[in-house]
C-alpha cells in the first residue's frame, strides 16, 4: 500500500459516475477543507483533502473524476483509470476506493463497481440517493447487496448527510482486504488471464493479474499506446486475446456479459418492487423539460434569463467598482504630486485595470447561474437537448457547456472540453469556442455600439445580434472542420447521466463563483496589469514638446507604431489609433478601452457613472480627418465591431489552448486562422459598404 511510501496518509479515492452525488459527498466527508490543483503532465483537475474518522484516523480523500467504466473515452476517464491500475505517474495508487452509487439506477452503475473490485482494491460502496430509489418504488437491502458483491456498502443520501457517518465509521483500520473477482469465467478465458498474468509478473510488472484483466477487456488499453504500460506487455495481451479468439471467444465481450450476469444476480437478490412504483417528482418536470417541442421554449426561456439577468442585475455591483475605482484614483492622485508617477498609478494602473475589473460582477453572476443550473441537474437536461443541434455541426451535447461557459471566459470553457469522450470533437469545441462573446468583449461593445445606435432597444438588438453572429459562426465553422479534421476515431455513442433534480450544493456553487472570481483577478492584476504599464510608457514618451501635449499620441513609442502599421488597418477604415489599440488589444481584449483613451487623452470625471465612456465616444465623434469628415463614420466603427467579435485577442487562452490540446500547432493556427478571418471579415464589411454608399 501507498501508506509505506514516505510516511504518506492513506489514501482513499472517490469514484463513480458523472451527475452521481459525489462532490456532495465529497463535501460532506471532508467540510469543504479542500486543495485544488491538476495532476502532473496533464490539465484535469485534482480536488483532495484531509478527513478524520470517528476512530481518530486520519485520511487523504481524492476526489477522481467521473467516469462510466474503466475502458475511457475522454481525458477524465483515462486519467481515474490510469490512478486507479497505478500507471499514472507521481501519483500513489490509492488504499481504499468509495465507489458512489445511483441506488436507482444500479444496473447502470454497478459495472464500474465490478471493475473497481476487480483492481484488487479494498473498495467500499456509498449507496447514494436511497430515498430516490424509494421513491420510484424500489427496496434496497444493502447487506444482501454488500453479500453478493463481497465488499460493504453503506447507504446514504449525501444531499442531507445521512449515512455520512456510517460511513465515516467504515473507513476503519486495518483497511479491509480487498474482495475477490465476482466472477469466474470459462477454462479458455481463465487459462488467458492466468496466462497473461504469468507473462506479466515475469516483466516485473506489479499487480499482474489486474493489468491481465484490464488489457483483455479492454481493446484499447492493448493496442493503443501506454506511456507507463510495457510495449512487451501489450504484446503479450494481444497474444492472448488472439488465442481466445482462436477458441470463438472474444475476451471482451466474454467478460462484459458475465459481469452482467453477476449484477442481474445481486440485483434480483438485493432489490424488491414495493408495488407503488409512480413518476417522481423529477420525472414530472422531465415530462416538460424534455418535451420533444415544449422542452425547447423551456430551454430558451431559462437561456434567455440567464442573458437578461447578467445585463440587468450585475447594473449595481459595477456602478460600485466604478465608484471605488475613482474614489481610489483620487485618494492615490492626491498623495503624490503631478508627475509621471501620479500619471502611471492613476491614469494608467487604476484606471487601466478598473476599466477591466468592471466587469467582474458580471462574469461572477453568469458562472453563479451556470453552477446553479449544473447544482439542480437542469444542465444534465440541457446538454441532452442540445445533443441532436450539436450533431448536426460535428460536436457532441457534450459541448454545450463548454460553449456556455464561452460566454463569460474562454479559458474555463476550453478547460471543461475535457469531460467530451471524442478528441475531434473535444478539439473542434476548443477551435471554435473562442468565438461565443465572453465578457472581456463587452468594454468594446459598450463603447462602439452606442456610436452606432442610440436608442436602448437598438443597442440590445444589436447586442442580441453580436451574441447570435459568433455563436453561429462558431458553428458552421464547426460543421465545416468537421467534414475535414480527423484524428482516426469515431464519435462514441452519447452516454449521459441525468441526475434527479434537486437543491444545489450552494457552499460549493459560490467556492466554485469565488474560484473563478479570483482567477480572474489574478490575471487582472498580472497580466492585463502589465500590459496597461506597458501602453502608458509606450504612450506617455517621447512627451510632446510644450504646449503641444493634446497631440501627445502622435509623438509617443505607441503613435509611431500606430502610423506604421497604418497601411494595414486602413483598409479597414481604420486610423493609427484604433490599429494601436486593437494591436494592443491582442493580449488581452479588455485593453483597448484603455488604449483609446490614452490615444484621445481623456480624462475620467468620477461625478457621473459612465462619463468616462461617454467621453471616449465623444472624442471619437468629433475626431476629423484632414478633409473635415468624420475620422469614425458609423461603417468604420461597425468594422471594428465585426473585428472584435471573430478576433482570438486573449493570448492566456492561445495558452491554455496549447496546453489542453498538447500542440503548439493547433494553438497557433486557431490564432492565426481567427485573426485572418476577423480582418477579411472587417474588410468585406469595410469595402462593400464603401461600395454600397453607406
Amino acid at each position: 500500500m501507498s501508506t509505506g511510501e514516505n510516511n504518506a496518509l492513506p489514501k482513499v479515492a472517490l469514484v463513480g459516475h458523472p451527475n452521481v452525488g459525489k462532490t456532495t459527498l465529497f463535501n460532506q466527508l471532508t467540510g469543504e477543507r479542500r486543495k485544488v490543483g491538476n495532476y502532473a503532465g496533464v490539465t484535469v483537475e485534482k480536488v483532495s483533502a484531509t478527513i478524520f474518522t470517528p476512530h481518530g484516523h486520519q485520511l487523504e480523500l481524492v476526489d477522481l473524476p467521473g467516469c462510466y467504466s474503466l475502458t475511457p473515452e475522454s481525458p477524465d476517464e483515462r486519467v481515474t483509470r490510469d490512478v486507479l491500475l497505478g500507471d499514472f505517474a507521481e501519483e500513489a495508487r490509492p488504499d481504499l476506493i468509495i465507489n458512489v452509487v445511483d441506488a436507482a439506477s444500479l444496473e447502470r452503475h454497478l459495472p464500474l463497481t465490478l471493475q473497481l473490485i476487480e483492481l484488487g482494491l479494498p473498495v467500499l460502496v456509498a449507496l447514494n440517493q436511497v430515498d430516490r430509489a424509494e421513491a420510484k418504488g424500489l427496496r434496497l437491502n444493502p447487506q444482501v447487496l454488500s453479500d453478493e458483491l463481497g465488499v460493504p456498502v453503506v447507504a446514504c443520501q449525501a444531499t442531507s448527510g445521512k449515512g455520512v457517518v456510517q460511513l465515516k465509521q467504515a473507513l476503519r483500520f486495518p483497511l479491509p482486504p480487498a474482495a475477490e473477482r465476482r466472477w469466474k469465467g470459462s477454462a479458455a478465458l481463465e487459462h488467458a488471464i492466468a496466462d497473461l498474468s504469468k507473462k506479466l509478473e515475469a516483466l516485473g510488472m506489479e499487480r499482474p493479474e489486474v493489468h491481465a484483466l484490464q488489457l483483455l477487456g479492454d481493446t484499447d488499453y492493448r493496442v493503443k499506446v501506454q506511456p507507463k504500460l510495457p510495449r512487451e506487455a501489450q504484446i503479450a495481451a494481444r497474444e492472448a486475446a488472439a488465442a481466445c479468439i482462436k477458441e470463438n471467444l472474444v475476451p471482451e465481450d466474454e467478460i462484459i456479459k458475465l459481469r452482467t450476469q453477476t449484477i442481474r444476480r445481486a440485483i434480483t437478490a438485493a432489490a424488491h418492487t414495493m408495488g407503488n412504483e409512480g413518476e417522481t417528482l423529477s420525472d414530472k418536470i422531465d415530462r416538460a423539460a424534455l418535451h420533444p417541442i415544449g422542452g425547447w421554449f423551456f430551454f430558451a426561456a431559462i437561456m434567455f434569463a440567464i442573458f437578461w439577468s447578467i445585463f440587468r442585475f450585475a447594473e449595481i455591483p459595477m456602478h460600485w467598482v466604478e465608484l471605488g475605482v475613482g474614489y481610489t484614483k483620487d485618494w492615490v492622485g492626491g498623495l503624490l504630486p503631478e508627475g509621471d508617477l501620479n500619471s502611471l498609478l492613476t491614469d494608467g494602473i487604476i484606471e487601466g485595470v478598473g476599466a477591466v475589473v468592471i466587469f467582474l460582477p458580471q462574469i461572477l453572476l453568469l458562472f453563479l447561474l451556470i453552477g446553479l443550473l449544473e447544482g439542480s441537474g437542469y444542465m444534465s437536461r440541457a446538454t441532452f437537448l442540445m445533443d441532436k443541434v450539436m450533431a448536426q455541426v460535428g460536436l457532441s451535447g457534450k459541448s454545450f457547456l463548454p460553449l456556455l461557459s464561452g460566454y463569460a471566459c474562454a479559458i474555463p470553457g476550453v478547460m471543461a472540453t475535457r469531460s467530451i469522450n471524442s478528441n475531434k470533437q473535444r478539439l473542434l469545441t476548443i477551435l471554435v469556442l473562442p468565438w461565443q462573446s465572453c465578457t472581456a468583449r463587452l468594454p468594446v461593445y459598450a463603447i462602439l455600439i452606442p456610436l452606432l445606435i442610440p436608442s436602448v432597444l437598438g443597442q440590445t438588438t444589436m447586442m442580441f445580434f453580436i451574441y447570435f453572429l459568433g455563436t453561429g459562426t462558431a458553428l458552421g465553422v464547426a460543421w465545416l472542420l468537421s467534414k475535414r479534421i480527423g484524428v482516426g476515431e469515431a464519435a462514441p455513442h452519447f452516454l449521459l447521466e441525468l441526475p434527479p433534480y434537486r437543491l444545489p450544493d450552494f457552499s460549493y456553487v459560490f467556492r466554485h463563483v469565488l474560484d473563478r472570481g479570483l482567477a480572474f483577478l489574478r490575471k487582472a492584476g498580472s497580466l492585463i496589469l502589465g500590459i496597461v504599464i506597458l501602453l502608458w510608457a509606450l504612450g506617455t514618451y517621447p512627451k510632446a514638446p510644450s504646449g503641444e501635449e493634446q497631440d501627445q499620441f502622435n509623438y509617443s513609442a505607441m503613435g509611431r507604431i500606430g502610423h506604421f502599421i497604418e497601411p494595414v488597418v486602413k483598409p479597414l477604415g481604420w486610423d493609427a489609433r484604433l490599429g494601436t489599440a486593437t494591436l494592443a488589444s491582442f493580449a488581452a481584449r479588455e485593453v483597448f478601452v484603455s488604449q483609446v483613451a490614452v490615444s484621445f487623452a481623456v480624462e475620467e470625471d468620477e461625478d457621473d457613472e459612465d462619463a468616462f465612456r461617454a467621453q471616449i465616444r465623444t472624442a471619437m465623434t468629433d475626431s476629423r480627418k484632414p478633409d473635415g469628415s468624420p475620422a469614425y463614420p458609423p461603417l468604420t466603427v461597425f468594422s471594428v465591431l465585426i473585428f472584435y467579435i471573430y478576433a482570438l485577442q486573449c493570448l492566456p487562452t492561445t495558452a491554455v489552448v496549447q496546453r489542453e490540446t498538447k500542440s503548439w500547432k493547433w494553438a497557433l493556427a486557431q490564432l492565426a486562422g481567427m485573426s485572418l478571418f476577423a480582418y477579411l471579415a472587417a474588410l468585406i464589411v469595410y469595402q462593400g459598404g464603401s461600395l454600397l454608399g453607406f
